[in-house]
């Protein structure tokens, strides 16, 4: 695998154009955040808030999994638990059936668990509906950042791939014009889709509720026109009540560049009605299904290391990934499959991908950007430093 990193990185090296938009972008974000904190100095206070709040669940973990377990149930989901990836799939193969099309909000969990290749190989249709991702899907590549997966992709090579799948637009399109086409190709899926899956940016522990922050309106649509929705939330999603849950969104969304946020939602259960005789009736316009995963493929584990359980507070804003000079230099050379920068290595390691992680961690400069940006104050230095001695110590023994 450290043969395909090396490949991958030697490629965009070779790349000026990506090198210089990866460079521009991640230039942009970073100026765009820092005054947006400035302007909203309480967003910073909140984080502090949410940091206590993330500690807290990870303290009371297992109880608060029970907690929710019980709540989604008296909601009228179905709740099931799955140890890895491979259960995950099951599962969810398992709920779409015979049912054919599918579509998705921007989710990297199910990327992490690589849903969309076993769901096509099922012979489902598969579509991603957030705009980035969909670009990544149809040019088949990976994502480059987990909040901003295309940034990688000039305009050109865009529309190129689009027309892979009959959308027809010139190299001249505007981004508004590319956003317009893939909107209407997107919208017939929607409504023709059978399941709707996404994640979580929260999980409600006290009510059982997944909150989900946004600015396309897609996750509205996959959440809400499907018959079937299917949430996957890893466990470290987890948080006490409600009050937490949206103060975590609001948290992800700004530290993303984007406060106030767009839309917030809150699912909790399958859509209802009880405007005939005040009966309550499930299925009204909304899913009649709400099935909700929750995931752990190696969260447990990394609970109980005094060093890794850190990462678990992360709130995948992505911050760390555009202050990383090395990003910044590479972009997603600095990453393997769906994670980039400190944070990815970090996960990369907890989710059992020891060697490639530990093969990213030589790159890190350790210039310590990623901990000061981090809302979570999450010590990404101190566990890279971790990963690299542990993969050096490996190759001076082999």
């Amino acid at each position: 695998m450290s043969k395909e990193i090396y490949n991958k990185i030697k490629s965009v090296l070779e790349d000026q154009e990506t090198r210089e938009l990866i460079n521009k972008i991640a230039t942009e974000s970073s100026d765009k955040i820092w005054e947006l904190l400035s302007q909203y100095p309480d967003i910073t206070r909140l984080a502090e808030e949410v940091e206590r709040i993330k500690e807290e669940a990870l303290e009371r973990l297992e109880e608060l999994i029970e907690i929710a377990r019980r709540n989604i149930e008296k909601n009228r989901g179905f709740v099931y638990f799955a140890r890895d990836s491979g259960e995950a799939r099951k599962i969810i193969g398992d709920i779409v059936g015979s049912d054919k099309i599918i579509v998705k909000s921007k989710s990297m969990a199910t990327e992490e668990i690589e849903l969309n290749e076993y769901l096509e190989k099922l012979g489902k249709e598969v579509w991603e509906t957030d705009l980035g991702m969909f670009i990544v899907q149809v040019l088949d590549e990976k994502p480059s950042h987990p909040v901003a997966p295309a940034i990688h992709l000039t305009r050109k090579r865009i529309v190129q791939g689009l027309r892979k799948v009959g959308i027809k637009l010139d190299i001249s399109s505007s981004p508004e014009e590319i956003a317009g086409a893939v909107r209407e190709f997107l919208r017939r899926k929607i409504f023709s889709a059978d399941i709707g899956i996404s994640g979580a940016n929260a999980l409600a522990a006290d009510t059982g509720s997944i909150v989900l922050v946004e600015n396309e309106s897609n996750i509205r649509l996959v959440t809400s026109v499907p018959k079937k929705h299917i949430a996957l939330v890893p466990i470290d999603k987890i948080v006490p009540t409600l009050e937490d849950a949206f103060k975590v969104a609001i948290v992800q969304a700004a530290y993303d560049g984007l406060y106030p946020p767009t839309y917030i939602s809150v699912i909790t259960g399958p859509s209802s009605t009880a405007d005939i005789e005040h009966k309550r009736v499930y299925g009204a316009q909304g899913p009649k299904e709400l099935h909700v995963i929750l995931l752990d493929n190696g969260r447990s584990s990394a609970l109980r290391d005094p060093v890794f359980r850190e990462i678990l507070k992360c709130v995948r804003c992505g911050r760390c990934v555009f202050e990383c000079p090395v990003y910044q230099a590479i972009g997603p050379g600095y990453g393997y499959k769906n994670f980039n920068g400190p944070m990815g290595v970090v996960w990369l390691y907890v989710l059992g991908y020891r060697e490639e992680a530990g093969y990213l961690s030589t790159l890190c400069t350790h210039a310590g950007n990623c901990k000061v940006v981090c809302p979570m104050k999450i010590d990404l230095p101190t566990m890279i430093s971790k990963i690299k001695a542990s993969y050096a110590s490996k190759i001076v023994s082999s």
